[in-house]
């Protein structure tokens, strides 16, 4: 395992640029380097981690080594799969989420050396490959999230799931709309307190460098629009859908971040392992721009909540330096240890954020 302590850091590729790459008093190391293209995380108790992919068209379980200083063993147990980059357990099972279908591979734990063959929950969501992969997450009814991506940057459409997250029967596949105005959420998760799911939303390309704002959005109203393609941010109108639309009639999100940064996959700090101000603190994976005239994002940042509303700042910046990208963070995991894990999809690692209290 290669560790990296903040004060002395060492890139992966590039020369850092950041004052401070690492939060002060955290420490980041490389759990594996061999998961290619590493994209959503789903971690059961025992510690396997099971990792989806989006172009390698693979399914990885990272096991544990016995011996803490070894590196983890990685099973491909899933391949040939069109864009299964989403995966989440339910109890025993995994899910996965392939395109236009949601696989189901029982007792995943006692299976996944045996190549299983996975159930078809569903194989009838939107194929449209543009913002196509798909992001699963599990709430606290037992029923399964999912995100159907805008079939396009920018365009209204038919099929009404486009465009939004819908709520899945994991026993029979049915669906209905959770939320719309979703123009492409990589990213869920619940609060651990209020049980409300949060999630990101990419905004839309070609307005500019810095408009609109990537997107952190709550839902509080079962169904409520979330703005797409009308309106972006908190109010700015579309200007190509925008025109008698009233911003006031969609809800606006609960934070913004710089545009063209990607977020994706975010999780709330549900442990005691880090200081105190990061207890409920939500921690987001910004996967980088790839169409603004100076890149941003390629990090991992961190939300923190107080009395004068949420608070937004870097918190692992080492994967951009002098406009070259040596990594691009996509999913965040909460360990049952307290340390966060995050996937590269570019660099095929997971890394392990802890703290150590040392600089």
């Amino acid at each position: 395992m290669h560790r990296f302590p903040s004060a002395v850091l060492a890139c992966v590729v590039a020369v850092c640029a950041a004052a401070d790459p690492v939060a002060p008093g955290f420490t980041l190391s490389v759990l594996t380097d061999d998961v290619p293209n590493a994209r959503q995380m789903a971690l059961a108790e025992s510690g396997l981690l099971f990792v989806g992919t989006r172009r390698a068209g693979k399914v990885y379980a990272v096991v544990p080594a016995a011996d803490a200083d070894a590196d983890p063993e990685v099973v491909t147990f899933a391949s040939g799969l069109v864009m299964p980059s989403g995966v989440a357990l339910l109890g025993d099972d995994l899910y996965v989420a392939a395109l236009d279908r949601i696989l189901r591979y029982p007792d995943i734990a006692a299976t996944y050396r045996d190549r299983p063959r996975p159930e078809i929950v569903t194989d009838e969501l939107p194929d449209a490959r543009h913002h196509g992969w798909k992001y699963l997450s599990v709430g606290p009814d037992g029923f399964l999230y999912v995100n159907v991506g805008a079939p396009c940057n920018i365009c209204k459409s038919d099929d009404p799931r486009f465009a939004s997250i819908v709520r899945m029967d994991p026993a029979t596949g049915e669906t209905s709309v959770y939320a719309h105005g979703v123009r492409n959420s990589v990213g869920m998760t619940w609060h651990p307190e209020t049980e409300r799911l949060w999630f990101t939303d990419n905004g839309r390309d070609m307005l500019g460098d810095d408009v609109p704002p990537e997107e952190v959005n709550v839902v509080v109203d079962v169904g409520a629009h979330y703005g797409y393609p009308h309106v972006h941010g908190e109010a700015i109108l579309d200007p190509q859908f925008g025109a008698g639309h009233d911003p006031a009639d969609y809800v606006p999100p609960a934070v913004e971040i710089q545009a063209h940064s990607a977020a994706l996959g975010l999780a709330f700090y549900t442990h005691s392992a880090f200081p105190a101000e990061y207890a409920g603190a939500l921690f987001i994976a910004e996967h980088g721009s790839w169409n603004r005239s100076s890149k941003v994002g390629y990090r991992v940042s961190v939300v923190r909540f107080g009395a004068d509303g949420p608070a937004y700042m870097p918190f692992i910046d080492i994967w951009l330096a002098n406009e070259r990208a040596s990594g691009r963070p996509n999913d965040v995991v909460v360990a049952a240890d307290g340390s966060l894990l995050i996937s590269d999809d570019q660099g095929g690692r997971i890394y392990r954020a802890t703290y150590t209290g040392t600089e």
